[in-house]
């Protein structure tokens, strides 16, 4: 009796949970906008627009007020909390990912427990440890989303860092062509698109910005707060500099790309030396147990085997 009402109670919640995500989530219908201005007052000025207009330009113009009404105004990077920056830095710029977020963080710290308790409801424990694991579970679960987007974030980022350099040259390829640099950020970022779609988004979203009235300095100083990479958020420094200073760009990407490259082949001895420390605990616990058993096994058979005739000869 009470595991089926433990069940019902489960099905109950995550029915409730994925009706309120739905209804949080759902984008505006633009039948519903049409209809909720036929219903309004001037109804009738409506159904004459309607009337006299063309049916391909009412649709059009109500499809356009419908997607202006659900967009959401980006959220400004410097008054972000943590969790939306890790979402960007992740790669999820929806105006509904954080909400999804938590209704997904919700979802699993309220799961979890329970499957444990199912689980152990077979199990004869004292319900003081029954509640403790609960708790950790609990725990767990409020924890575990949040470290998944941290790894997603991280993922990203790794990737980006390495399409730095390709999308670097290639910019530096465009200005010696005689290009502007925003001409330059266009052309980097319809030639990554394929290779390295990550930069590519970021730089479109750059000449996004910018075509929408931002000056070039706040949308690279965004495209580094965005990302979270210290090497694109060098570049975008560098390139502000050289912008409000009036020096060539070709010269200052060059001398980045050489400071780039020495900061590469830096990381690179420090991961090699950090190997020798990080293969200590797999040698300890993994190698030389084996090696012990292939180098030390014979002989302790041999051993065991004459002290056994030992033994043997002194019980005779």
């Amino acid at each position: 009796m009470e595991l089926y009402l433990v069940l019902g109670l489960i099905a109950t919640f995550v029915v409730s949970a994925s009706a309120a995500g739905v209804l949080i989530l759902r984008p505006r219908r633009v039948a519903f906008e049409r209809l909720k201005g036929l219903s309004s007052p001037d109804a009738s000025a409506a159904r004459k627009v309607i009337v006299e207009a063309p049916p391909v330009i009412v649709d059009e113009k109500a499809r356009l007020s419908a997607r202006k009404k659900a967009i959401k105004a980006p959220v400004a990077l410097g008054t972000a909390s943590d969790t939306q920056k890790r979402l960007l830095h992740a790669g999820y710029r929806s105006g509904r990912a954080l909400a999804t977020f938590n209704l997904i963080r919700m979802t699993v710290m309220l799961s979890l427990p329970a499957l444990c308790w199912l689980a152990t409801l077979r199990i004869p424990m004292l319900p003081a440890h029954r509640f403790l694991l609960v708790t950790l579970t609990l725990l767990a679960g409020y924890a575990l989303p949040k470290l998944v987007l941290r790894s997603l974030a991280r993922r990203r980022q790794h990737r980006l860092r390495l399409s730095l350099p390709d999308a670097r040259d290639l910019l530096v390829v465009c200005v010696e062509a005689g290009m502007g640099l925003n001409q330059a950020i266009v052309k980097v970022s319809e030639e990554l698109s394929h290779t390295h779609p990550e930069i590519s988004d970021e730089l479109r979203i750059v000449n996004l910005e910018i075509r929408a009235g931002r000056t070039r300095a706040e949308a690279l100083r965004n495209l580094g707060e965005r990302t979270g990479v210290d090497d694109i958020i060098s570049l975008a420094a560098m390139l502000i500099q050289t912008d409000k200073f009036g020096t060539s760009v070709v010269k200052s990407l060059r001398v980045h790309s050489d400071a780039l490259r020495t900061e590469r082949v830096q990381r690179a001895e420090e991961a090699a030396a950090k190997t020798t420390i990080k293969l200590i605990f797999p040698l300890m616990f993994c190698i030389f147990p084996a090696l012990l058993v292939m180098i030390l096994g014979p002989a302790f058979l041999n051993l065991a085997k004459i002290f056994s005739e030992m033994v043997v000869n002194t019980q005779k």
